[in-house]
């Protein structure tokens, strides 16, 4: 099964009174709970992609299905509503709101959605990512690998099936970073989601069962890794 694809996808943007191509013509499928690394030199495209698959931008032309639907041609609110219940964002700034604690950061997904046991759900995902005790800090309470986890605990929140990540461990020191995705994995690997991920990090990179190149916003290359399940890698 297709969770996510792109067909000739291609983003532009006026800068200096000139057309930049960020993307050009990027077509990929990637099937359900396969672990995907998207990785390139900086400039790329990675991150526009990784946005444009989570519709919090419209690519120039081309079309984005997530798990069957199209999505390029939907408006503001019904991409909202779609990316509540299937996309969990993992942002490399955290994107914490400041003002709430982290039992009410975590909350906010759940209570879009209606759910009455939204505070509970929210409290035992802050309990599996091992800030139990940090519930009612704020974010400024918090180290960079705390909000980390309180982002990571809001992008499982609604069991969505599809997780995106950009550059998770970024803003982290290395061991931070580390426990960091061995928590990201072990809730995918709990939760079944597809997971796909832009990073610098090729260790981190390596560790997926795909790896998807990006030069000059185009594929230059897409593999897969001996972590594909079978234990062979290979050319897609």
């Amino acid at each position: 099964m297709t969770m996510i694809a792109t067909q000739q996808v291609t983003m532009q943007l006026l800068g200096g009174g000139q057309t930049v191509t960020i993307l050009q013509d990027v077509t990929l499928e990637i099937p359900d709970k396969q672990t995907v690394a998207i990785v390139g030199p900086s400039g790329s495209g990675k991150s526009t992609l990784l946005g444009l698959i989570a519709g919090l931008d419209r690519p120039t032309s081309g079309s984005i299905w997530l798990d069957g639907r199209e999505i390029t041609q939907l408006g503001e609110k019904a991409m909202a509503r779609l990316r509540l219940a299937n996309v969990g964002y993992i942002f490399q700034s955290f994107h914490l709101i400041p003002t709430l604690t982290a039992l009410e950061n975590v909350s906010i997904p759940l209570e879009l959605t209606g759910d009455s046991h939204a505070r509970r759900r929210a409290t035992e995902l802050l309990q599996a990512v091992g800030l139990g005790h940090r519930i009612s800090h704020y974010p400024v309470q918090l180290s960079g690998g705390e909000q980390q986890r309180v982002a990571v605990a809001r992008a499982f929140a609604c069991r969505p099936p599809i997780l995106l990540a950009d550059e998770p461990t970024g803003n982290l020191d290395s061991q931070t970073g580390q426990q960091v995705i061995q928590l990201i994995m072990a809730l995918h690997r709990d939760a079944g989601t597809t997971l796909v991920l832009v990073t610098h990090d090729q260790q981190l990179a390596a560790s997926m069962e795909r790896v998807i190149t990006l030069r000059d916003g185009r594929i230059g290359s897409d593999q897969l890794t001996s972590n594909d399940g079978n234990g062979s890698g290979g050319q897609i």
